[in-house]
């Protein structure tokens, strides 16, 4: 479930403080209940964030949160009945006061899901798109946002003043928390109030459709960026974000899920949501364009495929040697592109249905940043960049489950003038518990030798002028083409990130998990031809760090850079200069089969004047 000490800790301090609370009331001991209270709301807080799967497990078997809370709820009133005698009016206010307080909130959480269910229910939603959906300000996120519990911690008040009026031998404590919980409770519910009527204009779905269509139409798009995906896949349309921006050609991104709007890169280009297949189908404001791009192979994407006039393109989110890219789904695209002749050799050897003619070889323009030349710095840099497990488990890509700790750990290892950075992929644990156990093993290394070698900085208040730092990227930011410029020597699997890491042209290891024989191994993955092998046992290692830290002989340094023409293409012209060129290209055949078709090219480019609204539809203005 987990491994975390600490959060096995707070698990065990929640489920066990239930018992002693009760024990606690009816014997009675407030002090012990006082104590115990503080504890349990404590440990519920720390569950929460630190061991999340284990309170879904308590909701599973019947203990959910609001029993939780409703439980210590009643060891309070079992208290002041032990203390205060039921006769007591203390008694009486208590128990009418957390009745009353159970009603407050569900009133309060009603009108908080009546505004939420409004949003969430939008036909579309836009970013760089000025002048159409007018979102009024939100309200605070202590009223709307209940996965954090906030309104359910106001019973802390009747309840932990009960605990200490039985202390002192008054009820006046929990009496009066129960008022204040009341009060916060009700000024809850009557703040949204003025929320919910002004999101009233945005129930008109059809009317927001027709708007945000008729400024999109004025911009009027020649390409589409489409995507789909689960929350942790952001990063594969992401990647596209910057070149869409320089081409020559309109450029607007359609997303499908909601989530995706807000985990989207930052980008000047105008985004729209639409969630319904249908709405999607008949927005009109997509008709002028011509190109549409597909990051990944999803459900979704046959959505876009069944509008006619456009031209579809598989564009992957990198090229690898595993399955994923040269997936047989692929053939229903019009083109597939790929960054050089690796990708074609691929496909042609998978005979998965690709024609030649219709693969295109256009570079990956994202790799424009990556430096090819080291950090400087006076120590190496050693980069784990594992892949994730996969849909299956018989592929044997991903080295975190069997490999990735004792890699960790054999880096650390090696030198104390070593640094390594951790970037595990975006989906690491999606699917398999293994992976994120492992996952969350080698956050526990990296943090433990932080720790280690701050006690060693400090023997004596003395302080390194260079302090090594290893760093953990499990976000967004740093970008991993900036850990590449990072890193000295990178340490991977079967991925994109090979391809993607020899544009820096520094040497890089790859794990061969299954055990291949080295000749098989490279055989069956070319992109592995110009990397240092690492089996399970990890005996290579060492001779590779040794020959790193002493700027040793670099024996595959020629093939690396062989090895680069064939998987990205050629230097020039760059690969920029080939996308834009790709996309112009597919923008013409488009536009001439659909000149043949009898449908004219003409609207393509709309009324001639759309252009001069770009700016202001991307927000520029």
């Amino acid at each position: 479930m987990t491994r975390d000490p600490r959060a096995l800790m707070a698990c065990a301090a929640l489920v066990g403080s239930y018992p002693l609370l009760v024990v606690a009331a009816l014997w009675p001991l407030p002090w012990l209940f006082l104590a115990v209270c503080a504890l349990s709301y404590a440990a519920e807080i720390a569950a929460r964030r630190r061991a999340r799967r284990v309170v879904d497990l308590l909701s599973r078997v019947r203990l959910g949160v609001t029993l939780r809370f409703m439980m210590r709820e009643t060891a309070a009133i079992l208290l002041v009945a032990r203390t205060a005698g039921t006769d007591s009016p203390w008694f009486t206010l208590l128990v009418l006061g957390l009745f009353t307080l159970h009603g407050v909130r569900a009133l309060q959480a009603w009108l908080a899901i009546t505004y939420s269910g409004v949003l969430n229910q939008l036909p579309v939603l836009t970013r760089n798109i000025d002048g159409v959906l007018r979102l009024p300000p939100p309200p605070s996120a202590v009223l709307v946002d209940h996965g954090s519990m906030r309104m359910l911690y106001l019973d802390m008040l009747p309840v932990g003043g009960a605990a200490l009026g039985a202390v002192l031998g008054t009820g006046l404590p929990g009496a009066g928390g129960a008022v204040a919980a009341l009060g916060l409770g009700a000024a809850g519910a009557i703040g949204l109030l003025p929320h919910l009527r002004r999101i009233q204009p945005l129930k008109n779905r059809r009317g927001t459709l027709k708007a945000v269509n008729r400024r999109l139409a004025r911009y009027g798009p020649e390409v589409i960026l489409y995507f789909s995906g689960p929350n942790d896949s952001a990063y594969q349309v992401t990647m596209w974000l910057r070149p869409l921006e320089r081409i020559d050609r309109r450029a607007v991104v359609v997303l499908r899920e909601r989530n995706m709007l807000r985990l989207l890169g930052e980008t000047s280009l105008p985004v729209v949501c639409i969630p319904s297949a249908a709405d999607l189908m008949s927005f009109g404001a997509l008709d002028s364009a011509r190109v549409c791009l597909y990051p990944s192979n999803v459900g979704k994407n046959i959505h876009m495929l069944r509008i006619r006039g456009m031209r579809s393109v598989f564009v992957g989110h990198g090229d690898s040697d595993k399955e994923a890219s040269f997936n047989p789904f692929t053939k229903v695209y019009d083109e597939v592109w790929v960054a050089g002749q690796a990708g074609r050799d691929r496909y042609l050897r998978a005979r998965v249905g690709v024609c030649d003619e219709d693969i295109h070889e256009v570079g990956r323009p994202q790799l424009t940043g990556v430096r090819t030349t080291g950090p400087g710095l006076p120590y190496r840099t050693v980069l784990y960049a594992p892949t994730w497990e996969g849909w299956t488990d018989d592929l044997f890509h991903t080295s975190i489950i069997t490999m990735g700790p004792p890699i960790v750990r054999a880096l650390l290892a090696h030198s104390p003038a070593l640094r390594v950075i951790y970037k595990p992929h975006p989906l690491t644990g999606y699917r398999n518990p293994a992976a994120r156990r492992a996952h969350e093993e080698i956050l526990a290394i990296l943090e433990g030798a932080e720790l280690s070698r701050s006690i060693a900085r400090h023997p004596a208040g003395a302080v390194r002028a260079e302090p090594i730092r290893h760093q953990a990227v499990t976000g967004s930011e740093p970008p991993l083409y900036d850990c590449f410029n990072q890193a000295d020597l990178m340490v991977t699997d079967i991925s994109s990130v090979v391809a993607d890491f020899i544009a820096s042209g520094k040497p890089y290891v790859v794990t061969n998990v299954a055990g291949l024989p080295e000749r098989t191994f490279r055989e069956r993955y070319p992109s592995t031809e110009a990397g240092y092998l690492l089996t399970r046992g990890l005996g290579e290692l060492p001779a590779v760090l040794a020959a790193l830290e002493q700027d040793g002989e670099d024996v595959l340094a020629a093939t690396r850079h062989k090895l680069k023409s064939y998987l990205l293409g050629p230097d020039h012209p760059d690969a920029m200069t080939r996308f834009n060129d790709a996309v112009n290209a597919a923008y013409g055949r488009a536009a001439r089969g659909a000149d043949t078709a009898g449908t004219g090219v003409a609207a393509v480019h709309g009324a001639g004047t759309a252009g001069t609204d770009v700016a202001a539809v991307r927000g520029e203005g």
